[in-house]
C-alpha cells in the first residue's frame, strides 16, 4: 500500500492515502494527530506517523 510512496510525504499524498479532503487533511496535522514538520508554508509528514495514525484509528 505505502510502496508507491517515500519516506516523507506531502500533504497531497497523505490526502490520497487517507482518502480525505484538504481540510481534513490540514486539521489532522494543525490538531497534531498526525505529527509532522512544517517547512514554511508546507507540511512534510514521515511515512511511519501515518501508519501509526492508522493503526491507532483501527483499535
Amino acid at each position: 500500500m505505502f510502496h508507491d510512496y517515500g519516506d516523507i510525504l506531502t500533504v497531497d499524498e497523505l490526502m490520497e492515502i487517507l482518502k480525505i479532503g484538504r481540510n481534513t487533511a490540514y486539521s489532522l496535522l494543525r490538531n497534531n494527530q498526525i505529527q509532522a514538520v512544517r517547512l514554511g508554508r508546507t507540511y512534510r509528514i514521515p511515512r511511519e506517523n501515518v501508519i501509526e495514525y492508522i493503526i491507532q484509528k483501527c483499535r
